[in-house]
């Protein structure tokens, strides 16, 4: 493989400055997708956590999109020579969240680009911090990390799934139909092939299914905190994808509260018990 590691550095501190504002529209028509049967949002109603990531779109023009349907690579993020690229996590801090009809500014730099070789080979892991501004100053900061790899080989083993918890209080059983998943592409200006493409995803990407956007699990699960908690003000998510989820099967989001009664320990459930996704949300 080419030493790409001058290249790749020279994208850590890029900046990028985006603009928005949180329309009622958007957060209705999420309210719908997820079921919530919530009023419709008013003027100065907050924005729920991770809802954030309806806006900034990135409208780049079609000639501009690559293979996979994402925008080409090597404008702000790294032009990184490898075809499968997954949402692996973020670490989110919700200080001040923005209000319905409010401004909003998000700047984004590239914190770190690293290599390294896991077990299915070489991984490039992409870190993104990205401020939330209002009026008001700092709304919400992120760290979102990106993961891209190589397809794997013909015939290579699946690695073994690890197993969920078994001791969840809170459980909801998800349908990932293709409407949902075509829904939330839509909501997030997502046009990344593996979540409606069902062709691309199994004669290119080698996935048996549509792929569930991991800030769809992600929401879904903080979804269920709401739910249950319906009093508690989230100030914090952390998470981590584990084991991609499919349309092919339904699929849990699942947890339990902290003994302290200051946050949650949460995770993402897919057939047979398999373990998806792991969070921990704090709220007050």
């Amino acid at each position: 493989m080419t030493d790409t590691k001058p290249a790749l550095g020279s994208w850590v501190g890029r900046e990028r400055v985006t603009t928005d504002i949180i329309a009622a529209d958007r957060l209705a028509r999420l309210a719908a997708t997820l079921d919530r049967g919530d009023p419709d949002p008013k003027p100065g109603d907050p924005l729920p956590p991770c809802w954030h990531w309806m806006f900034f779109y990135e409208s780049t023009p079609l000639a501009g999109v690559g293979p996979d349907g994402h925008p080409a690579r090597g404008g702000f993020l790294p032009p990184i020579d490898k075809p499968r690229r997954m949402w692996a996590g973020s670490r989110i801090r919700f200080i001040d969240p923005p209000r319905v009809g409010e401004a909003v500014q998000r700047l984004s730099r590239i914190a770190s680009v690293t290599e390294k070789e896991g077990k299915s080979g070489q991984l490039v892991f992409v870190t993104v911090v990205h401020e939330i501004s209002t009026s008001r100053g700092l709304a919400i900061s992120e760290e979102q990390d990106l993961v891209y790899r190589d397809l794997p080989a013909k015939g290579a083993p699946t690695p073994p799934a690890l197993s969920a918890p078994s001791n969840a209080i809170w459980r909801r059983t998800i349908n990932p139909s293709p409407v949902l998943l075509f829904r939330y592409s839509a909501l997030t200006y997502n046009s990344h092939r593996i979540h409606y493409d069902l062709k691309y995803c199994q004669d290119i990407e080698g996935y048996p299914g549509l792929i569930v956007h991991g800030p769809l699990t992600a929401t879904l699960l903080i979804d269920l905190v709401r739910r249950e908690r319906p009093d508690a003000r989230v100030e914090s998510l952390d998470f981590k994808g584990v084991s991609p989820l499919f349309d092919t099967a339904p699929f849990i989001v699942a947890g339990r509260q902290h003994e302290d009664g200051k946050g949650a320990s949460l995770w993402a459930e897919g057939a047979n018990g398999a373990l998806a996704m792991t969070g921990d949300v704090g709220f007050s």
